[in-house]
């Protein structure tokens, strides 16, 4: 949805005005992230359905898909007749990594968790109230759990996403939840408060956190959180499969690896993990 320019008081003339920056160029930048952030949300879109999903008229969709295609940003694939990010897109996006030491220092040690257990190792950090996965080792099984890099995922129904919120104060999840909500996505999905909060205890307790088929039917994550040099949490590791594999007679001994892998990254980034998280913690 097209965003409204806003307007500001000029004491001297009294009447509301647009800046010149908020009227312009401004509203072009919004308007071509937004057209950018859909794209990269999906696989491919006509400039149909991308304009109406920013809310924008297609003429005006079309101008700024042509800018972006000039810088590389988007590009048009004639074959399937629709808009796709473009590799000017990734060569900022793969800036964001080489900055984040996490993702390069983490993937050995994700790549060593997968080679272990034979499931698929995520790597996730928060982002405005939701998780964002930044990189992943995919199984070798033929069913296994595929989370594309840049998918953004709720907090409260994720395995990594909840072991972050059962280190938030009292306070912070209660506003946490308040701002954004429970939203149902299975029957296994927790909309209770009160019972997440039960469950966040029961993560401090054992130090990792389960996502029981609560985001998506048929799968089931275990995770734990990885901290900076000041003992904050930073980013969190899961390992994801079919529920018919991540059973839970495994959930303990997925756990134990998936919080002795979470240290690991840890140490390699210089952090450290807070007392009461420790493997072997009383």
């Amino acid at each position: 949805m097209a965003r409204t320019a806003a307007r500001v008081r000029d004491p001297a003339k009294g009447p509301l005005r647009k800046t010149a920056a908020q009227g312009g160029q401004v509203q072009s930048l919004d308007r071509a992230i937004s057209i950018l952030e859909r794209l990269a949300e999906s696989d491919g879109m006509s400039l149909t359905d991308l304009s109406q999903s920013v809310g924008l008229a297609p003429s005006t969709t079309h101008r700024l898909l042509t800018t972006l295609q000039q810088r590389r940003f988007a590009d048009f694939d004639d074959e399937y007749g629709v808009w796709v990010v473009g590799v000017g897109a990734f060569n900022v996006g793969n800036a964001f990594l080489r900055s984040r030491k996490i993702i390069s220092l983490g993937r050995p040690v994700m790549r060593r968790l997968m080679e272990e257990v034979g499931e698929t190792i995520n790597l996730a950090v928060e982002d405005k109230g939701e998780l964002v996965y930044v990189t992943q080792f995919e199984s070798h099984a033929p069913m296994r759990a595929f989370f594309r890099p840049g998918r953004r995922a709720p907090m409260h129904s994720s395995a990594i996403g909840k072991a972050m919120l059962a280190e938030m104060d009292e306070n912070a999840l209660r506003d946490f939840l308040q701002k954004r909500g429970m939203q149902r996505f299975t029957d296994h999905t927790i909309v209770d408060p009160a019972v997440l909060r039960e469950q966040l205890r029961q993560i401090r307790q054992r130090g990792w956190g389960i996502d029981d088929e609560e985001h998506t039917v048929g799968m089931r994550c275990v995770a734990a959180t990885v901290h900076n040099e000041h003992g904050e949490v930073i980013a969190g590791i899961s390992i994801s499969g079919p529920s018919v594999r991540v059973t839970q007679g495994r959930l303990g001994e997925l756990g134990a690896k998936v919080v002795a892998a979470a240290e690991k990254i840890t140490e390699q980034i210089g952090g450290i993990v807070p007392r009461s998280l420790r493997s072997g913690a009383d």
